[in-house]
C-alpha cells in the first residue's frame, strides 16, 4: 500500500506575526527613503514625548501630497504606523504593493468603504497606531473643509485616544520645516455609543486642537 501525503493548509498568519511583517516593511521603507526626505525636507518635530506607547489614531491637517512623510519621520523610527490612503495609491504597480506590506490600505471616498473600516478598526484592537487625515483630502489656504467623523468613529469603536497633530502648510525645501504633536485625548459622548451629532462635534474639535497647535508655527 502507497504512502500517502496528508497535505496541510498554509497556517494562518497570527497578529502577532503580521504586526512583526510589516513593522519590517516600514521599517525598510523608512529606511530607504529617509535620507532624501531629511535632505530636502528637513523636520523640526514638536512633542514627540506627547506619543502613546499604545494604539491612538493619528490626525494631522493635510495641505500636500508629501504629508504623511512628514508624520511618519516627525514621530521616528521608533514608532510604526498603518495608514489609509486614497484607493488609487493602492493600484499603482508596485507601489501599491510595496505600501500594502507596510500596512497602508486604500479607502474609496467615494463609497462607504465598508472593508477600509473594518480594516482600520482590525489593526487598532490588535495595538497598532492608525494614520488618517480627518479633512478626507488636500485643504490649501483659504478653503474651508468639514472635517469627516471617521477618526472620532474609530476611536469611540475601539477605545483609543485621538492623537491631533499639526503640520506646517508652507513647506520649505532645505529649510525645516515644523511638526507638532499634541496630547493624546479620549473624545466624550453620552449614551452607549455617540450619535451623528456628536460624531460630528467631536471631529470638529479634533480639528480645532490640530489647528491650535499650529498657532504661531508659520
Amino acid at each position: 500500500m502507497k504512502d500517502e501525503t496528508i497535505k496541510k493548509s498554509p497556517a494562518k498568519e497570527t497578529p502577532e506575526g503580521r504586526k512583526k511583517r510589516m513593522d519590517g516593511f516600514f521599517h525598510l521603507l523608512y529606511i530607504i527613503i529617509w535620507p532624501y526626505f531629511r535632505l530636502l525636507h528637513p523636520i523640526r518635530a514638536i512633542g514627540r514625548e506627547n506619543i502613546p506607547q499604545g494604539p491612538a489614531v493619528i490626525c494631522p491637517n493635510h495641505s500636500t501630497i508629501g504629508d504623511p512623510f512628514y508624520v511618519v519621520f516627525a514621530f521616528g523610527y521608533k514608532w510604526p504606523m498603518r495608514a489609509m490612503a486614497k484607493v488609487q495609491i493602492m493600484r499603482v504597480p508596485f507601489v501599491g504593493w510595496i505600501l500594502g506590506k507596510a500596512g497602508v490600505f486604500g479607502v474609496d471616498r467615494d463609497t462607504t468603504d465598508v472593508k477600509a473600516v473594518r480594516t482600520a478598526m482590525k489593526f487598532l484592537k490588535e495595538g497598532d497606531k492608525l494614520l488618517m487625515f480627518p479633512e478626507g483630502t488636500r485643504v490649501h489656504d483659504g478653503e474651508d473643509v468639514q472635517a469627516k467623523v471617521g477618526a472620532a468613529l474609530f476611536a469611540t469603536r475601539t477605545g483609543v485616544p485621538l492623537l491631533p497633530v499639526y503640520i506646517q502648510r508652507k513647506k520649505k525645501r532645505f529649510r525645516r520645516n515644523t511638526v507638532v504633536i499634541g496630547k493624546p485625548y479620549t473624545p466624550e459622548y453620552e449614551g452607549r455609543k455617540p450619535t451623528t451629532e456628536e460624531l460630528q462635534t467631536m471631529a470638529q474639535d479634533l480639528m480645532d486642537r490640530v489647528q491650535a497647535l499650529g498657532e504661531g508655527v508659520e
